[in-house]
């Protein structure tokens, strides 16, 4: 039996899966006596329509590159990791002692020791849930889920009684010298002309995201690791009589994936607050799933499915303000994709196949 075309999986279930979304969305937006064209017209303009509102779209965007490569590099491993969360958040933890430990001189030798101090934190914090699977057969998902409200739980003590500043009502750290302020789009785009809005927190963070995007697909797919990794999601059974070491690679594929979590905190951390605050990861963690599996795991499609949330962040936020659209019902726009891309995948994708068999028959007759 013909399969469906690579293109097809890859580009046309996930747009259909995100016009029902939209078009769901619009009967939602009718049901409270809003108009639907101008609603979506709002968030667009809202996302697009600026320079500030492409510096706040890129910025969310930021995040969600990180967290959905976090978890796609868990799930190549058939590992479902829930808990990038919990790991940017520690990793937030990790940036921030690194930026506050030294008078950086200048930012370029302030972010490779800050990338360092998240990526270390990150993995640290999956490494026990990843210990617990590989060699006690404790489920990752649970251990992951839990090991959220626990970084929660140990990053307010720490904003509360080690890094709070003396004297402040605020449970957050001290704000980071000036050579641990990262460049922003409008400091970077200066000196060739362009004038890009200064109040947008889009920064050089963006660009180490699209590093991190380039490097994935080397070590996925061009890399010995990453072909065990892969094999290993594959068969665990193969991977086995294969020679590859199941304890191993478990370990391995999530302290990568911790690491690409932690990440995130140079973005919303080192590169938008300046400091540390408490929730600063915001939900990204969550939404990073979402972002991986619409992007196929990819991460060409994990940074298209990082913009979609993005503007749909900062498109919703708009949407909420000029609209005065409730906050929540973006929430809702939000779940619809989700549940068009991932719970409801085979509802787009079995019509499909369905179809592209009849036209190879129709083809060979």
């Amino acid at each position: 039996m013909s399969k469906m075309p690579k293109w097809a999986d890859a580009v046309l279930i996930p747009l259909i899966s995100i016009l029902l979304a939209f078009f769901f969305s619009g009967l939602v937006i009718m049901a409270i006596g809003k108009d639907p064209i101008v609603a979506i017209k709002t968030m667009v303009q809202g996302a697009f329509g600026s320079t500030q509102g492409i510096g706040y779209t890129l910025y969310y965007a930021t995040n969600f590159i990180f967290t959905g490569l976090s978890v796609a590099v868990a799930y190549h491993a058939r590992l479902f990791n829930i808990g990038s969360e919990g790991q940017a958040t520690l990793g937030g933890l990790g940036v921030a002692v690194v930026c506050l430990a030294v008078p950086w001189p200048h930012w370029t030798l302030a972010l490779p020791a800050a990338m360092i101090g998240g990526a270390a934190f990150g993995a640290a914090w999956a490494f026990i849930p990843a210990y617990l699977q590989a060699k006690r057969g404790s489920h990752i998902v649970i251990t992951t889920i839990m090991f959220n409200f626990i970084a929660s739980a140990l990053m307010g003590y720490v904003l509360l009684n080690v890094l709070k500043v003396p004297g402040s009502m605020a449970a957050e750290s001290a704000n980071f010298g000036p050579g641990a302020h990262l460049p922003t789009f409008h400091e970077m785009l200066a000196p060739f002309g362009i004038n890009f809005n200064k109040n947008a927190p889009a920064n050089v963070s963006f660009l180490v995201a699209l590093l991190a995007c380039v490097v994935f697909y080397f070590l996925i797919w061009r890399t010995r690791l990453g072909y065990e990794i892969r094999a290993f999601g594959q068969s665990d059974t193969a991977a086995h009589y294969a020679g590859i070491n199941r304890v191993r690679i478990v370990i391995i594929a999530m302290l990568i994936s911790g690491a690409l979590a932690g990440l995130m905190a140079i973005n919303n951390v080192m590169g938008e607050a300046e400091r540390l605050i408490d929730n600063a990861v915001e939900g990204a963690g969550f939404i990073g799933i979402a972002v991986a599996l619409m992007g196929r795991n990819h991460p060409i499609g994990i940074f298209l499915a990082a913009i979609l949330f993005g503007f749909l962040y900062q498109g919703g936020a708009e949407l909420a303000f000029w609209e005065s659209i409730p906050r929540e019902l973006i929430v809702v726009i939000q779940g619809l994709v989700i549940l068009f891309t991932g719970a409801l995948d085979n509802m787009v994708r079995a019509p499909l196949e369905k179809l592209f068999i009849a036209l190879d028959k129709k083809k060979e007759a």
